[in-house]
C-alpha cells in the first residue's frame, strides 16, 4: 500500500505518522508540540517539488528563506536584548547597567500592569500591581530616571508597550532630546501591536479602530521625524503564549502585519516609506525543528506578500526582521533548574532560524521576576551559543534538510490558508471583532492541555519524572514599598508642575483625537508639560471610550 503525504506518493516503509509510541496513556502518534504529524523518515521524495531558487535562495537573496543577510552572524551577532523591569525607575536603571556591564548589547523595557493599561500608580485599579511585573512609569520624570546615565544615542531600546505606546514613545523621545540625541539617528523599537492584544494578551484600552489610528499616526510621524525607529514589533509571542500552535502563531502574526501595512496605505502613506521599519517578534518554543521551520517560513511569506500583494519596490520592505524570546509558557515552577535546559534549546532554535535579536528567559520566571543572578545566567546562555557552539559559523546550517524544508513548506501553506479565511472576513480587525482568531487559539490551547493531562505530551517535572519535596530557589520579591514611593513621587510632581500647561496640552489632545490631527506631536507637548500617563490615556478615553471584548466560547 502507499499513502499520499505532502503531495508525494510514499511507501508504508517511509511512513512514521501512522506509528505510535507508548507513554503510559496508550499508543500515542508522533507529532510536534503543535500536534502536527511527523513521519519517521524524510527523503528526496518529500522535496520533489522543491526549487532551490524559488523556495530557498541564498542568504540575503529573495525570498530570504535562508536569512536576510548574506553573511549571517559572521558579520554581526544577533542583539542580546534582555527584557527587564521591576519596581521603580531607579531599581530598573540599576538592573540595566548591570546587564550592559555583563555584555548585553541592547535594552528591553518591561512595564508593570498599571503602565500597560494606561493607569497612574495612585489609580484604584493599580492597587497591588505597581512595580510587580515590570517597572512603573507614570511621567517624563520616571522615564528620565529610568535612562539616567544610559546614552540613548548609542544604544537601541525596545519597549514592550501597546495601548499606551504613543505616550511612552513620546516620553522616550523627550528624554533623548534632553540628552542631546538627534531623533533622526535614534534607533529602537516600540511593540505597538494592538491587534495581538485583542487576540491574546488582552491589555487593550480603546476599541480596535481608534487604536489602529494611533498606530498609523506613529507611522506617519516617524517617517519624517524618527526615520530609524522601528515603529511596530508585530508580536506572535503572546499569541503563542495564549495557546496557539506554531502555524497559528505564524499565520496570525503575519496577517496582523498585513493589516498594519494596509491601514498605513489607507492612511495615505507610501508602502516603502514605512514598511522597512516594521519588525516582528516570535516565540522560541520547545519543538526544535518546528520553530526553525517557522522562522524560515515567516521570512519567505513576508517577502512574497510585500512584493506581490502590496507592490513594495524597496527590498528593505521585503525583508522580515525579527526578535525572539524563549517560551515563558514552557517554564515550570516544578524543578525550575530544568528551565535552563529548555531555554538553551529554545535559544539555539532561534539562532539556527536566523533571529536578529534574542531574549533568554531566566530559570526562576515561573516563580517571580528574575533575580540579578538568574538574569545574568540567562544572558550567559546566549553568549555560550554565540561563542562556544560553532553554530554562528554557517548561515542557515539546516537549509536543505529534508525534514526542515518540508516543515517550512507545510507551515507556509497552512499560514496562507488562514490568510484566505481572514481575507474573506474582511481583514484582521473584522476577524477580531467576530472572535475568529481568539476561538482558534482557545481550541488549540484546550487540545494541548488535554494531551498533557492524558500524558500524550510529557512535561518533565510536571506530568512525568516528578519529584517530591523540592528545595526552594531564591526569588525576587517586590514589596509595597515601590508603590508607596511611586505614589509619593507622583503627588510631588503634580504639586510642582505647571497645572495650566498640563490642562492646555490635554485639551489640545482631546480636540486632535476628535478630529484628524496627528496625535504624536500633541502627546509630545503633553509629556513636556509633565502630564501623566493616566491623564493622557484618560483624555483619549473621553473621546474614544474603552473596548469591551465580545465573549468567545
Amino acid at each position: 500500500m502507499t499513502s499520499q503525504a505532502h503531495g508525494i506518493i510514499k511507501s508504508d516503509a517511509s511512513l512514521g505518522a501512522t506509528e505510535s509510541r507508548s507513554t503510559g496513556a496508550g499508543p500515542v502518534p508522533f507529532t510536534t508540540i503543535s500536534g502536527r504529524p511527523v513521519e519517521r523518515l524524510y527523503t528526496t521524495s518529500d522535496l520533489a517539488a522543491f526549487d532551490y531558487a524559488r523556495d530557498a535562495g541564498d542568504p540575503g537573496e529573495f525570498p530570504y528563506t535562508r536569512g536576510i543577510h548574506p553573511t549571517g552572524y559572521r558579520g554581526k551577532l544577533w542583539t542580546m536584548r534582555q527584557f527587564a523591569g521591576f519596581g521603580t525607575a531607579e531599581e530598573t536603571n540599576g538592573r540595566y547597567k548591570q546587564l550592559l556591564s555583563a555584555g548585553g548589547t541592547g535594552l528591553s523595557v518591561a512595564f508593570d500592569l498599571p503602565t500597560l493599561m494606561g493607569r497612574d500608580p495612585d489609580h484604584e485599579l493599580s492597587l497591588g500591581e505597581v512595580g510587580k511585573c515590570g517597572v512603573s512609569i507614570a511621567s517624563l520624570a520616571d522615564m528620565e530616571t529610568l535612562f539616567e546615565g544610559i546614552p540613548l544615542a548609542s544604544i537601541t531600546t525596545s519597549m514592550t508597550i501597546n495601548s499606551p505606546a504613543p505616550m511612552l514613545f513620546a516620553m522616550y523621545l523627550v528624554v533623548a532630546e534632553r540628552q542631546g540625541a538627534s531623533w533622526k539617528t535614534l534607533s529602537g523599537t516600540i511593540q505597538n501591536d494592538i491587534l495581538k492584544e485583542f487576540i491574546a494578551q488582552k491589555e487593550y484600552i480603546y476599541p480596535p479602530r481608534p487604536s489602529m489610528r494611533l498606530i498609523t499616526d506613529i507611522f506617519r510621524f516617524c517617517v519624517t521625524d524618527v526615520p530609524r525607529w522601528n515603529t511596530i514589533s508585530v508580536s506572535g509571542y503572546h499569541i503563542r503564549e495564549a495557546g496557539a500552535t506554531a502555524a497559528q502563531e505564524l499565520a496570525f502574526t503575519l496577517r496582523d502585519g498585513v493589516e498594519y501595512v494596509q491601514w498605513g496605505i489607507d492612511a495615505g502613506l507610501d508602502v516603502d516609506a514605512f514598511a522597512p521599519r516594521l519588525s516582528f517578534f516570535f516565540n522560541a518554543h520547545s519543538d526544535f525543528f518546528e520553530e526553525i521551520a517557522k522562522y524560515r517560513a515567516a521570512r519567505r511569506i513576508w517577502a512574497h506578500v510585500m512584493r506581490e500583494r502590496f507592490g513594495a519596490k524597496d527590498e528593505r520592505s521585503w525583508k522580515l526582521r525579527f526578535h525572539s524570546q524563549t517560551a515563558g509558557v514552557s517554564l515550570t515552577g516544578q524543578q525550575p533548574y530544568n528551565n535552563l535546559v529548555r531555554t538553551a534549546l529554545q535559544a539555539l532554535s532561534a539562532v539556527l532560524g536566523g533571529t536578529n535579536s534574542l531574549h533568554t528567559n531566566s530559570l526562576d520566571e515561573a516563580l517571580s521576576l528574575p533575580t540579578a543572578e538568574a538574569a545574568t545566567l540567562a544572558l550567559r546562555t546566549q553568549q555560550i551559543i554565540a561563542h562556544e557552539s560553532g553554530v554562528t559559523n554557517v548561515v542557515d546550517p539546516l537549509g536543505g534538510s529534508y525534514f526542515v524544508e518540508t516543515l517550512t513548506s507545510d507551515m507556509e501553506r497552512e499560514a496562507y490558508a488562514y490568510f484566505e479565511t481572514i481575507d474573506r472576513m474582511g481583514g484582521m480587525v473584522a476577524a477580531i471583532e467576530h472572535g475568529y482568531p481568539q476561538k482558534e487559539i482557545a481550541e488549540s490551547s484546550y487540545r494541548f492541555q488535554q494531551s498533557v493531562e492524558r500524558k500524550e505530551k510529557i512535561i518533565v517535572g510536571v506530568n512525568g519524572y516528578v519529584e517530591e519535596n523540592e528545595p526552594p530557589v531564591p526569588i525576587l520579591y517586590i514589596d509595597e514599598g515601590a508603590a508607596e514611593r511611586q505614589v509619593a513621587r507622583l503627588q510631588q510632581l503634580r504639586r510642582d508642575r505647571d497645572g495650566a500647561a498640563v490642562r492646555r496640552t490635554l485639551d489640545a489632545l482631546r480636540r486632535g483625537a476628535a478630529g484628524r490631527e496627528n496625535t504624536m506631536p500633541l502627546l509630545i507637548d503633553a509629556v513636556r508639560a509633565y502630564a501623566t500617563l493616566g491623564e493622557m490615556c484618560d483624555a483619549l478615553r473621553e473621546v474614544w471610550g474603552e473596548y469591551v471584548e465580545v465573549p468567545t466560547i
